[in-house]
């Protein structure tokens, strides 16, 4: 298309400068938004007559109109005029066919000039759409990448604000947690509270019983006191006489010395028995058993259940302990027993070292004394557990002991039989004890505070026979309670636990 409009331009200046030098007319056609100029041809060194006119017949390529006729009376026909008149209707002649060749080719021309037109318009209109699409893309990236920038904007003020809700979230749930611990602190200080002021009623009630029991027995010791006063002043009375009747009688002296002598002794006697007597109403009379334990008692003949004394081994200290005449033949010396709640089993080391409880209800004998009495001889342990529902198990082991405390009252147990689960819920041989105050268990939490009580925890393991009781009526599944795994779970809910020992070969 270029060199189209090149060829185009260079022969319009020809033709201009040939029309600025002859000084010809030019004919302008306008086509469309463009316009074409062109310079009408005339004859060189042609002088036409005056009345000759040039119009745009050539230019509409049509045949030339008649030419008017001349007055014969004007005409002055000659030779030289018609050779004139023949060469110019020749040069005319010859100037329409060259017109009417340059007025075909500028046809020819202008519709190739419409096609290019139309074709560089169309081009253009192309180039200009792809230039408005190419902007409205460049536009839509910048959108984008403002939207981007935007939306990251967004999604980091987002992200602030889930961190911050997160946060305040946690701090919530610390708040619901510390208020849960609290609220099951002050409960366990309320269950404390009522147990002890239970437990203050029951020992109170107990010592008004002893106190009563304790006058009647010293209002009998008194009369006793004074009738053995009566018998003494009998007694004083009749050496009296016989004092007299040996001064009288000399015969008899022999019989009567004997007879002083055998009332100086009764009177010794007696004298003793008073002297007993006032100790026994001073204070109450200790028994002295040389039994070692329940097993011993029971071969002694003694068959009912109750709290007896026995002489621990290798020692001068006598303990009271509850001895179970019927269980299985009888002969066990009780442990632990825990019938309804009214004691705290939830104490520290030394608690659990001594012992605590009473031996006719709910008690721990103390690990001190369990090792001494484990310790001398080979000793089975039997575990007596019941549920709310009544149903009773056991969990029996040929063979336990436990260690002393430099040890840590370490527990050693083999043997297991028994109905209470497949398999045993004791720890294993040589865990160590732990309580609240003292942690030898092998977790990293303190399972004596989790757990609650005093016990051979392990991690926190099956077992723990001295947790929290809870009353039978309750139905909330807690895991600070009696715990014997492998018979009810984590959660036994236990009415009636018992530990108890007797010697291997009985």
């Amino acid at each position: 298309m270029g060199r189209l409009l090149a060829l185009t331009l260079a022969y319009l200046a020809h033709l201009l400068a040939a029309a600025i030098a002859s000084e010809r007319q030019q004919h302008r056609v306008q086509h469309g938004p463009c316009s074409y100029t062109f310079v009408l041809p005339e004859v060189e060194h042609c002088h036409p007559p005056k009345d000759f006119q040039v119009t745009n017949t050539l230019q509409r390529d049509s045949p030339p109109e008649p030419e008017p006729e001349l007055d014969p009376s004007q005409s002055r026909p000659g030779k030289a005029q018609k050779e004139r008149s023949s060469s110019q209707e020749k040069k005319l002649e010859s100037l329409e066919s060259a017109m009417e060749n340059n007025t075909q080719w500028l046809h020819k021309l202008e519709n190739f000039i419409q096609e290019n037109v139309r074709s560089g318009m169309e081009e253009i209109k192309r180039s200009a759409v792809h230039t408005q699409t190419a902007a409205m893309l460049e536009m839509g990236t910048n959108l984008l990448s403002q939207s981007a920038e935007q939306t990251r904007k967004l999604t980091d003020v987002e992200t602030q604000v889930l961190n911050q809700t997160s946060r305040l979230e946690i701090q919530l749930l610390e708040y619901s947690l510390f208020t849960n611990r609290l609220e099951k602190h002050i409960l366990l200080q309320t269950q404390e509270i009522s147990r002890l002021s239970e437990k203050n009623s029951f020992l109170e009630q107990r010592l008004l019983a002893l106190e009563a029991r304790y006058g009647r027995e010293r209002q009998g010791l008194q009369s006793e006191k004074q009738q053995l006063q009566e018998l003494l002043e009998r007694q004083g009375r009749l050496v009296g006489q016989l004092q007299g009747e040996l001064g009288s009688s000399t015969l008899n002296s022999t019989s009567l010395q004997r007879q002083q002598a055998s009332l100086a002794d009764t009177v010794q006697q007696l004298l003793a028995m008073v002297n007993h007597c006032n100790e026994i109403s001073s204070s109450p009379k200790e028994e002295s058993l040389g039994f070692r334990d329940c097993t011993e008692i029971l071969r002694s003949g003694v068959t009912a259940s109750g709290t007896y004394s026995i002489l621990l081994p290798n020692s001068t200290r006598t303990v009271k302990v509850f001895c179970d005449m019927k269980t299985r033949g009888g002969g066990w010396t009780v442990l632990q027993r825990r019938t309804n709640g009214s004691v705290n089993f939830h104490r520290g080391w030394r608690d659990y070292k001594m012992g605590f409880g009473e031996p006719s209800g709910e008690h721990w004998l103390g690990n001190d004394i369990i090792h001494k009495l484990t310790s001398s001889q080979e000793y089975g342990l039997h575990v007596q557990l019941r549920d709310r529902e009544g149903n009773e198990v056991f969990s029996h082991y040929d063979r336990f002991y436990i260690d002393g405390e430099n040890r840590n009252y370490s527990l050693h147990a083999e043997g297991f039989s028994g109905t209470a689960g497949r398999t045993s819920s004791l720890t294993h041989s040589g865990t160590q004890f732990s309580t609240k105050d003292r942690d030898n268990d092998q977790c990293t939490c303190k399972c004596a505070q989790l757990a609650s009580g005093g016990w051979w925890f392990e991690a926190c393991g099956p077992s723990n026979l001295n947790g929290m009781y809870y009353p039978a009526s309750s139905s909330v599944v807690r895991y600070n309670g009696i715990k014997w795994y492998y018979w009810k779970g984590p959660n036994l809910m236990a009415t009636m636990t018992t530990m108890m020992v007797r010697p291997a070969n009985f």
